[in-house]
């Protein structure tokens, strides 16, 4: 290590160091540093990771005229919610897999019970999962989702694929049954996840969505012939790790096209959850997407739309649980019934929806465009919203970073019918309406 010079650090004795200028010379102290590492090799080290996340976080809060903090605060969450949706609304339509079959494998180890989440890494992760099935259902109205466990080095099957998500959450509802105990297996859990999903059809997505909050695995092989066996299948997975970044699970999620993230904080960790709510984009080559194309190809598959039996019918057995019910759904193609959709017929294993889910799912094709922040105005805008008639602000907001989208005048406005929205009807657009009502 080179002896430091003194030239770097020029400190007077009379008056204290401002902190732009620590910061000079501390990075060039690492610089110097850093440049004697290594044989042969150019590359010089960055910033630690905590110094990455270093941010002048009280810069950022102001106070209003009358000394307030609200106004801060309210652009603070308004940010926030910005920055969630910039990442998941785009102008282009991007072609998605609508139909979707997730396995959700989730870490009930010992390595759950620590407290660095608040109040507990599985009081928190249950919490959470119940809130992302309700999402992932409404948002893949045609979607399946199955449950796994992992603990005590094996993988435990806590709910079968199923598209009903009242199934789905009743996994997740007593914790007597999802103690936490021993070490997880992510090789035991990956191979009963793929061997639930062998027998879909190649049309629909295969996912597994991963839970994990230990820094060990047992294994009973060689888990890359596991990562190996679900690229062959087509199976994406992602993993939200709770603890630190493994080198094995971020190169899962990179050779099988999924996403890998790390939960700094309660609040992080919910978007990193729920950013895998919406379905993933289809990665299939272009090269055979157009060679169909050409050859006048296409990929058709069949749906049947069921009858719906009222609940004053005839009590019938049903050929899902073998259970006698008044309420049900008849297959068109076989005549049998079933309890819920959308499902495949356990008869002829036709895929059974209805009309309104299969409506409720274009909205991923066909998005509504991306609002832009209207950061000058010209004297010709609306005075008030045009989805709720609320009046927009009179005086603009303090400056605002604009690389983030935000608005100092809380106005948005559509690309295609160029009408003006404000911040909270930007949001419900298109998180729940999917639909611009100029536009429409």
């Amino acid at each position: 290590m080179p002896p430091r010079r003194d030239a770097d650090f020029n400190i007077s004795d009379d008056s204290e160091p401002e902190d732009d200028e620590l910061d000079e010379d501390y990075n060039a102290s690492r610089t110097i540093r850093t440049k004697g590492k290594g044989k042969g090799k150019g590359k010089e080290l960055g910033a630690y990771a905590w110094e990455a996340s270093y941010k002048r976080s009280w810069d950022t809060v102001q106070e209003d005229e009358a000394g307030s903090l609200q106004a801060a605060v309210q652009d603070l969450v308004a940010r926030s919610k910005r920055r969630r949706c910039a990442c998941s609304w785009g102008d282009a339509p991007i072609r998605r897999t609508i139909i979707r079959h997730m396995m959700f494998l989730v870490d009930l180890s010992t390595a759950m019970m620590d407290r660095d989440m608040r109040p507990s890494r599985f009081d928190l992760t249950l919490s959470y999962a119940r809130e992302f099935v309700s999402e992932w259902f409404d948002q893949n109205p045609l979607g399946q989702m199955g449950v796994v466990g992992m603990r005590n080095g094996v993988g435990e099957r806590i709910g079968d694929m199923s598209g009903n998500p009242q199934d789905v959450l009743k996994c997740f509802l007593d914790k007597t049954l999802l103690e936490p105990a021993g070490e997880p297996s992510l090789q035991n859990s990956i191979e009963m996840a793929r061997a639930s999903m062998n027998h879909l059809p190649t049309h629909s997505s295969r996912e597994i969505l991963i839970i994990f909050g230990s820094l060990t695995t047992v294994d009973p092989g060689n888990l890359l012939d596991t990562v190996d066996a679900c690229v062959r299948d087509q199976i994406r997975i992602s993993i939200v790790a709770l603890s630190a970044e493994m080198k094995v699970c971020r190169d899962m999620c990179e050779r099988t096209g999924g996403v890998f993230g790390v939960a700094l904080n309660e609040g992080h960790y919910k978007d990193l959850l729920f950013e895998l709510v919406p379905p993933p984009a289809d990665k299939s080559p272009v090269s055979r997407l157009a060679a169909q194309a050409g050859e006048g190809q296409s990929e058709l598959m069949q749906m049947g739309f069921p009858t719906r039996l009222p609940a004053t019918a005839p009590p019938s057995l049903c050929v899902c649980h073998s259970r006698l019910r008044s309420e049900g759904y008849i297959c068109p193609r076989c005549n049998s019934k079933v309890c819920d959709v959308p499902t495949d017929c356990d008869i002829c294993g036709l895929m059974i929806v209805s009309s309104p889910h299969l409506a409720r799912s274009y909205h991923h094709l066909f998005p509504a465009p991306a609002y832009k922040a209207v950061l000058e105005l010209d004297g010709k805008e609306a005075s008030a919203c045009h989805a709720c008639s609320l009046p927009f602000p009179t005086t603009a907001r303090a400056p605002l970073q604009t690389e983030e989208g935000m608005s100092p005048h809380g106005r948005y406005r559509c690309p295609k019918c160029k009408h003006d929205f404000d911040a909270e009807c930007d949001l419900f657009v298109h998180d729940v309406l999917h639909v611009c009502p100029g536009c429409g």
